[in-house]
């Protein structure tokens, strides 16, 4: 692989692909629209096409892909790893739970003498595997 060529083309594959976390391209999600590449407007009905202007949009092809791919790949390894270690917690009805605090800036004081959480608070009703309310 010819780097110097094909890395400012993974780096175009990359920000125009669709990416699977959002499902949106980045120029998308930042501007409301897609750019119009030159690859794209590229029609096969020509009579004629320059050699240069076919082999660009057969590597920027190969490159989307590639790019696409690896994309998939990186989050399908990452949601293995969350998977891996994630446990859903089981409460039930009556349990004590802990409250962070994490979230509370009502609290006043410095931060590092802020108790990490409060509690325990007995569990009164359950919404959702992780979401009760104390």
């Amino acid at each position: 692989m010819v780097w110097h060529t094909t890395i400012p083309a993974l780096e175009l594959a990359y920000k125009t692909s669709v990416h699977y976390s959002t499902g949106q391209t980045p120029p998308m999600l930042e501007k409301g629209w897609n750019p119009r590449l030159s690859a794209d407007t590229l029609r096969k009905d020509l009579i004629y096409i320059h050699p240069t202007a076919s082999s660009f949009k057969i590597m920027l092809d190969k490159v989307k892909h590639h790019a696409k791919q690896s994309m998939n790949d990186g989050f399908d390894y990452a949601k293995q790893r969350w998977d891996k270690t994630h446990e859903v917690p089981d409460f039930k009805l009556g349990d004590l739970a802990l409250v962070s605090t994490f979230n509370f800036n009502n609290i006043k004081g410095p931060k590092k003498l802020k108790d990490s959480y409060v509690g325990p608070f007995v569990i009164v009703s359950l919404h959702g595997t992780n979401e009760v309310q104390v």
